[in-house]
This record gives structure tokens, C-alpha cells and sequence, in this order.
């Protein structure tokens, strides 16, 4: 969509989902592919994407976040439950899981390439990551 995509329920498809501006479902948000937003990412439920999931601006679930690949926003990433990566997670501010939740990076990757791609970067270290490295902003 060139615009944004808002859904009183929740939003459903089979490749990928790719809006201009923002994408905000009432209930979840899932693609067999990728999720993509110019501005922000907002679920009342959780968000699944087969391959990445990247916001110019903010992402936040009420349930948890999954990505195949990576997850990368230019603000923050708040999940209500756990946040799982393929690859990295990268986030422009905090990145916050859920009360007692994990947060999971490599889950996709070789063990030889963990140090490359199992990185989680954000201003402030987030204090439940389960696997994989934290690193500042360069």
C-alpha cells in the first residue's frame, strides 16, 4: 500500500505486507514473508513474518514478535511477550520483551556465524537476551 494499512482485526498474507506509512492491526499481524513499514508497526496480538520485519519507526506487539530473518526498527521494539530473530534485531532506541520473556537472536543462523549475525544493537542493553550478543550503535 502507498499509504498505511489499519485493520480492526488482524492482518493475513501469504507473501509479504508493505506499507508507505504505518501498519496497526487490532488482533495480529502475519505474512509468509516479509513485513515492511515506512513509519510504525503496532499489533493488539502478536507479529510473525516468515522472513524479516523492518519499521522506520517504532514496533510493538501486545504478544510476541518472530521473525525468520531479522528485525530492525528506527525507534524502539516492545513486545508483550518474548522477541524471536532468524538473524539480529537491530532498533534505533530500547528494545523490551515481556515481563519474564526471553529474547532470541541466531535462531536461523550457523554457530561458525554467530559472532556476524546473532547481534542485538540498541542505545541501552535490553536485560533478558537469552541468546546471541549485545553491541552499542556505532
Amino acid at each position: 500500500a502507498g499509504s498505511g494499512i489499519e485493520a480492526g482485526e488482524g492482518i493475513k498474507a501469504g507473501e509479504g505486507i508493505k506499507a508507505g506509512w504505518g501498519i496497526k492491526a487490532g488482533s495480529g499481524i502475519k505474512a509468509g514473508w516479509g513485513i515492511k513499514a515506512g513509519w510504525g508497526i503496532k499489533a493488539g496480538w502478536g507479529i510473525k513474518a516468515g522472513s524479516g520485519i523492518e519499521a522506520g519507526e517504532g514496533i510493538k506487539a501486545g504478544w510476541g514478535i518472530k521473525a525468520g530473518e531479522g528485525i530492525k526498527a528506527g525507534e524502539g521494539i516492545e513486545a508483550g511477550e518474548g522477541i524471536k530473530a532468524g538473524w539480529g534485531i537491530k532498533a534505533g532506541e530500547g528494545i523490551e520483551a515481556g515481563n519474564d520473556f526471553g529474547i532470541y537472536v541466531g535462531l536461523r543462523v550457523r554457530i561458525s556465524k554467530q559472532k556476524d549475525y546473532a547481534i542485538v544493537i540498541a542505545k541501552t542493553k535490553p536485560k533478558n537476551i537469552m541468546t546471541g550478543e549485545y553491541r552499542e550503535p556505532t
